[in-house]
């Protein structure tokens, strides 16, 4: 197919392998329009759609769970190692330690038994698969239980074999079981799986472990990927290496819109260390011997791009407003409209700028393509979607694509395939199959800020009328987004809801208010958009909890109180008030603030946790420059499996709240997204990091929830209320920049 060399390889157009809708994709598009029209023809559409959104907002582990073969999932070895696989990405959050825990709880292990593995895509199908949605403890919880208390069974079938006892009458702990009542008689896991094994799988589930005798879950041992961390052993997608290997490079289109219009080798096919230029429909690269010898030739390729519209910020922002037709009504109690005519009505608008994920290690990918299929060792939140991807652009059978996780340098929701933007995978893939050896991806910090996809900006309006007595006798909350989750699903998904899932998270009013409306628009904006952690939540939070705070002042109330004042007298409620009375007093909100600073209040409920948040500021004046000193907040997660571990992803996810909330913004000038590093896009630094104090509360059944994304909600809002309280300005738009604060007390 070579038109220019040995080292160049041309596609011919009727040759290219065509996107199309997946067939994972399609069997959720078609659940999806199954469901519409199931249900709504006796229920109607409008009330199927409220329905879908307020889903959208609960526990998200009944809906990614599923079942667990433990003789596929759980090995145990004659040394006495017991090996977990997991299909659950770890990129810092601790999610081994959490199931690992869950695991060896059920089993009777030692902790320093146990080994976790993030599982290739050749184990165990599909099952469980993706990182995303705060969902891998709550989705796992239960199935991995039962595969593990299965597997103590069958390990226990097995002892009464060997030891010639009555299996109920022999005890496990700590990798072995003694006979009860003679503990002289024992026989460890490792011993048992020694010689020859006759497995005896229970035919029913078996009895899951009482709560009053867990011993690991609760508890916050040592994590298991801390030590290949701190050694250097750990390996991520960027640094995976296999002999032989070569480096690959990609051109990348100048402007948002702009589309491949012709493209040829040019002085690239000569340079020094050039194996291989790759061109086919839309897609232009070069394999090369270094990384430096495949970016500087793949500059050199000669490529023409059809740049389409030069689109400028205010444009977007202007596309995306709430308003006009097109809205979607996804809570509705009573008559908001009415009860906004009939009095007095405060009203205020708010809005979000474009979001990076910032993730210390950008996308990377190493594919080896062979005749036998291809192999993908990746850092992904989304392994199964990533091999479908890599499959298509193959064109081969998904079960000839292998991807081999490896950690992730961080991810918040970058590290989740999406039709708009290509992955590392795929593009190494390409350059694989063309260049006949392992080839390696890693995109540089420019093309991740440049080329990734955003954090959707958003507008809320709200509107809101209190009563005599400064209740909230109504209240409306007007948003609009570009795409979050969107561009995962087939567009009939998205036609049929007339919304997105994740970016209605935080639009509903939870609040006990009579007549209470949420109405959202959705717009596909030029530029790719989709996932960031928490989606809608950061900035709709920050909005909603900011109008609450201003409706606290119109009514002379204080704004944690006004808050409880307004909770419903049901369970979820009880759960909120807890959560709202326990950030009260670790926050010491009663007492004075230290001189110059003040105290701001937010809260939020995601994925079935509720979180409230306040925090304590300064303003220097000077500079417009806002400063964080602390963090109190109050979680009810349900069950923590590790309280360490759950602290840490409250810190991180405020930590990264509130970096988004002071200077985090990208934007775009004459077609180009201006950010290229971090020069122009300021994260928190350790030196501004504020101290973070948590308590966890436990919901009375005890069942855990999701934590990797709802205490991101608050801060915001927490920030800009604290804001007011000291110096009487409102801030209506994140990031609250030195400039825009400067801005807002001048005006």
């Amino acid at each position: 197919m070579s038109t220019y060399g040995e080292n160049v390889t041309m596609f011919p157009d009727e040759e290219q392998p065509r996107w199309r809708v997946s067939r994972r994709g399609f069997l959720i598009g078609m659940a999806a329009s199954g469901a519409a029209l199931a249900l709504g023809i006796p229920l109607g559409l409008p009330i199927l759609r409220r329905m879908a959104a307020e889903f959208s907002e609960g526990d998200a582990g009944a809906f990614f769970s599923g079942e667990l073969d433990p003789l596929v999932w759980i090995e145990v070895h004659p040394d006495e190692r017991v090996r977990l696989y997991v299909p659950k990405a770890e990129m810092g959050q601790g999610i081994h330690s959490a199931l690992g825990q869950i695991a060896a709880e059920e089993l009777e292990l030692r902790w320093e038994q146990l080994e976790v593995v993030h599982a290739s895509t050749a184990l165990g199908g599909d099952a469980m698969r993706n990182t995303a949605g705060s969902s891998s403890v709550s989705s796992m919880y239960t199935p991995l239980r039962q595969a593990a208390a299965a597997m103590r069974e069958m390990l226990r079938a097995e002892a009464a074999r060997q030891l010639e006892q009555p299996a109920v009458e022999l005890v496990a702990s700590e990798g072995e079981f003694y006979l009860e009542g003679d503990p002289q008689v024992r026989v460890s896991y490792g011993a048992l799986v020694s010689g020859e094994v006759q497995w005896q799988i229970p035919e029913e589930d078996v009895p899951l472990k009482p709560v009053a005798a867990f011993k690991l879950i609760g508890t916050s041992p040592l994590r298991v990927d801390l030590p290949e961390k701190v050694t250097g052993q750990a390996v991520y997608g960027y640094d995976h290496r296999v002999e032989g290997m070569l480096y690959g490079a990609v051109a990348r289109p100048p402007t948002i819109e702009a589309r491949m219009a012709t493209a040829s080798p040019g002085a690239a096919a000569d340079m020094p260390g050039v194996v291989r230029v790759v061109i086919r429909d839309g897609f232009a690269g070069v394999v090369a011997h270094s990384r430096l010898e495949a970016a500087a030739a793949r500059d050199a390729l000669e490529v023409e791009w059809d740049e389409g519209h030069l689109w400028q910020q205010d444009e977007l922002e202007e596309l995306v407003t709430a308003g006009g037709r097109g809205g979607v009504n996804v809570q509705r109690e009573g008559n908001v409209s009415s009860a906004l005519d009939s009095g007095d009505t405060i009203s205020a608008e708010y809005r979000s700028g474009f979001a990076a994920h910032a993730s210390l290690e950008p996308q990377a990918a190493l594919v080896d393509v062979t005749a036998q299929g291809a192999r993908i060792w990746t850092s992904t939140q989304a392994e199964a979607s990533v091999r479908e991807e890599v499959a298509e652009a193959l064109g081969v059978d998904q079960e000839l694509v292998e991807i081999v996780p490896d950690y992730l340098g961080g991810g918040f929701g970058r590290k989740i395939a999406m039709d708009a933007v290509p992955t590392a995978a795929t593009e190494a893939a390409l350059l694989s199959q063309a260049a006949g050896a392992p080839v390696h991806v890693g995109w540089n910090r420019a093309e991740e800020m440049r080329h990734g996809f955003l954090r959707p900006i958003s507008h809320s309006a709200l509107s809101a009328a209190l009563d005599a007595s400064g209740r909230i006798l109504a209240l409306e909350h007007l948003q609009a987004s570009g795409y979050s989750l969107a561009g995962v699903f087939p567009r009939i998904a998205s036609l049929i809801l007339g919304f997105d899932i994740g970016t209605v998270r935080g639009v509903r009013i939870p609040y006990d208010v009579p007549n209470r409306s949420a109405t959202v628009w959705l717009h596909r904006l030029p530029i790719p958009t989709g996932s960031w952690r928490g989606l809608g939540l950061a900035p709709n939070i920050f909005a909603s909890e900011s109008f609450v705070d201003e409706l606290a002042h119109a009514a002379g109330a204080d704004s944690l109180q006004f808050r409880l004042d307004h909770l419903p007298a049901d369970e979820w409620g009880s759960r909120a008030r807890l959560v709202l009375e326990g950030v009260a007093e670790l926050s010491g909100w009663s007492t004075p603030p230290p001189q110059g600073r003040a105290r701001g209040v937010a809260f939020c409920t995601d994925v079935d946790t509720i979180v409230a948040e306040v925090a304590e500021v300064s303003l220097e004046r000077s500079t417009g420059q806002i400063r964080v000193h602390r963090v109190w907040a109050a979680v009810d997660c349900g069950r923590a499996i590790s309280p360490d571990g759950a602290k840490a992803q409250v810190e991180g996810s405020i930590v990264m709240g509130a970096s988004a909330a002071l200077g985090e913004e990208i934007s775009v000038q004459d077609g180009r997204v201006r950010t290229a590093n971090f020069d122009r896009y300021p994260l928190l630094r350790m030196l501004d990091a504020p101290q973070i104090d948590t308590l966890l509360l436990e919901a009375p059944d005890g069942r855990p929830r999701g934590l990797g994304e709802p205490a991101v909600g608050p801060i915001a809002a927490a920030i800009a209320n604290a804001l007011f309280a000291l110096t009487g300005v409102r801030l209506r738009r994140v990031p609250m920049t030195p400039e825009r604060v400067l801005g807002a007390m001048e005006g």
